[in-house]
């Protein structure tokens, strides 16, 4: 066979298409980063013509450019939560506020393969966003994220999510030493909602 590796992932993406439109997500799959944004920008922005527009804490969302570009597109209006010269009780508030827009954007911290997003959050306004609230919300998911089932998915954000997100907001918890979630009572802690969707 010819790209064995090419038709394993095909195969798998396509079953997680499936799976996920089962569970009423629209699901669209691409090849890179690159083709993501592509899609996000010039063919769903379009669709959805959104006039405000916010984000949750989603690396996939910076690492692809959607959030740079975005940023820089006349007629809408950036709900930016994540700014660092906020104080807090204002971006609090702009969390707030980020569930009314219309369209947010955001990763999972896991998928499994029967159509699933698990997800962790520290005050809950990204998983609130992904259930209740915008008008739309993209959902950026690389194959990274897939695992077989919710059990593996609490293990893959307890050993790795959850640590590096620690690691990245530089917060003070038990993980950020251990590289493992400890279920800690950590005023900093970062581990206080859970979804399945």
């Amino acid at each position: 066979m010819e790209n064995p590796v090419k038709n394993f992932w095909d195969l798998k993406l396509e079953a997680l298409k499936d799976a996920l439109e089962k569970n009423n997500f629209d699901v669209y799959l691409t090849r890179s980063a690159a083709d993501a944004k592509t899609l996000v920008l010039d063919t769903l922005l379009p669709e959805l013509a959104p006039q405000t527009v916010s984000r949750g804490g989603s690396l996939t969302h910076i690492q692809t450019g959607i959030y740079a570009e975005l940023k820089d597109r006349q007629g809408i209006t950036i709900l930016d939560t994540y700014d660092k010269n906020l104080p807090p009780e204002e971006a609090y508030e702009l969390r707030r506020q980020s569930l009314l827009v219309d369209l947010f954007i955001t990763g999972t911290n896991a998928v499994t393969e029967k159509g699933r997003l698990v997800n962790l959050d520290m005050i809950g306004n990204r998983v609130a966003a992904i259930t209740f609230g915008p008008k739309n919300v993209i959902i950026l998911v690389g194959r990274n994220k897939i695992v077989v089932d919710v059990d593996e998915a609490i293990e893959r954000i307890k050993t790795y999510a959850a640590p590096v997100n620690v690691m990245r907001l530089e917060k003070k918890t038990p993980c950020l030493q251990t590289g493992v979630c400890q279920n800690c009572k950590s005023p900093e802690r970062i581990c206080n909602a859970w979804t399945i969707s």
